[in-house]
């Protein structure tokens, strides 16, 4: 029997949680963890294509007129509407080796 998949009410841009909220609303410099594509299923997969899927950690570089996120070791420039409908938790930093 599978787990459910828990759903999460996006609030006008706000954060849905204490722990979930859209990536347009995280700081430049966070790193996070995507939870949700709360979009079309064409643009869903669009989006899985090129790294942005559930479960990936991203850091987000830029927040000016576009959202420009590293992943995978790439720069990846959105919308910032586009960026209302990925939901992400924000992800403790872990320490860097000394």
């Amino acid at each position: 029997m599978s787990k459910p998949k828990p759903t999460y009410k996006l609030l006008s841009g706000e954060c849905a949680g204490p722990e979930v909220c859209p990536l347009s609303c995280v700081k430049a410099g966070q790193v996070v963890c995507i939870r949700e594509l709360a979009t079309t299923p064409e643009i869903q997969v669009r989006l899985r294509e090129m790294g942005l899927g559930e479960q990936q950690r991203i850091r987000l570089v830029s927040h000016n007129s576009s959202i420009i996120c590293q992943v995978c070791n790439a720069r990846l420039g959105i919308s910032k509407k586009l960026a209302e409908s990925i939901l992400v938790e924000h992800v403790h930093a872990e320490p860097e080796a000394v």
